[in-house]
């Protein structure tokens, strides 16, 4: 296949599967997404062959295949690790697709993915260090440095979901238990069920996170109180990736990015917990949206 040709990225998420086709100027060709299959690996197998054999059908054209994965390759057996998707977890899920799919498939973590994409024509275009942030099922993040991916030796690199929430109260301690064993992860108090379950615990009500959002905006007082909690939160784990990496750009992707609230009352939170007389990082919406992630799986055959 000549890399210059047809490109197929896809988004393999906790609640859908997005498959985008990208021809040789990046240009969108076609756009598909299904449900994620449940807990069940052999259907997950099945809907991603699916989507690229009907995308190739549709087109009359065969291309390449990048994935954008909730976890990644471990270097040490080859096998999926760190997947919110557990089902995936111990998987040679890139040898299982190279056989469905009769070719190479190219591989990296969605965070990675989504933070490549923006860095490169997106929000933070022309940035030299940017940490890009995936708020939805889970919670993941992918850094990016002068155009490039930062994966590191263990396949962590921008792994900060699975850090302690930096600086908690007393009320957050040891935190909610997460499906990695620990409990108190950044996971567990950002991401969409982190807000959903801090509402419940306060206030009795089951909600997602687009009603409590949507509720609170109405003036309900439960509603608004969890978003202000969750921002702090939010401003707080930022701090933590601020004082390590400084980057000069954080994008928020997933479904929690749509709260266009979180770009002004963030940063105004987090300049107490960072070490600098004045905090110049940007706090960007995504320029893609939520297809960001799979346009950087696509770009994985970008050479």
């Amino acid at each position: 296949m000549d890399k210059a040709g047809l490109r197929f990225g896809i988004d393999l998420g906790g609640t859908k599967i997005e498959l985008i086709a990208l021809d040789p100027a990046h240009a969108v060709r076609l756009r598909r997404r299904v449900p994620t299959p449940q807990g069940d690996y052999a259907a997950t197998l099945a809907a991603i062959a699916g989507l690229v054999d009907a995308a190739e059908r549709e087109l009359g054209e065969r291309g390449t295949v990048g994935i954008g994965t909730p976890g990644a390759i471990s270097p040490a057996s080859g096998l999926m690790k760190n997947c919110n998707s557990t089902c995936l977890n111990g998987r040679p899920l890139k040898e299982d697709l190279e056989r469905l799919l009769g070719r190479e498939v190219r591989l990296a973590n969605d965070a990675n993915c989504f933070a490549l994409s923006e860095a490169v024509d997106g929000a933070a275009a022309g940035a030299e260090v940017v940490f890009g942030v995936i708020l939805g099922t889970g919670c993941g993040a992918g850094v990016v440095v002068r155009g490039h991916v930062l994966t590191g030796p263990n396949a962590i690199a921008g792994e900060w979901g699975h850090n302690p929430l930096p600086w908690p109260r007393d009320d957050e301690r040891p935190g909610p238990a997460c499906y990695c064993g620990k409990a108190g992860c950044i996971e567990t108090w950002v991401s969409g069920p982190g807000l959903a379950r801090d509402l419940h615990r306060h206030a009795g009500l089951d909600l997602p996170a687009d009603e409590i959002a949507r509720r609170a905006d109405a003036g309900d007082a439960a509603c608004a109180a969890a978003l202000a909690r969750y921002e702090d939160r939010l401003a707080r784990g930022l701090a933590h990736v601020i004082n390590l990496l400084d980057p000069d750009v954080i994008v928020l992707g997933g479904g929690m990015s749509n709260l266009a609230r979180l770009y002004d009352n963030v940063p105004r939170l987090w300049g107490r917990h960072v070490f600098s007389d004045r905090v110049d990082t940007r706090l960007a919406l995504p320029l893609h949206g939520d297809s960001s992630g799979v346009r950087g799986a696509a770009w994985l055959w970008e050479g």
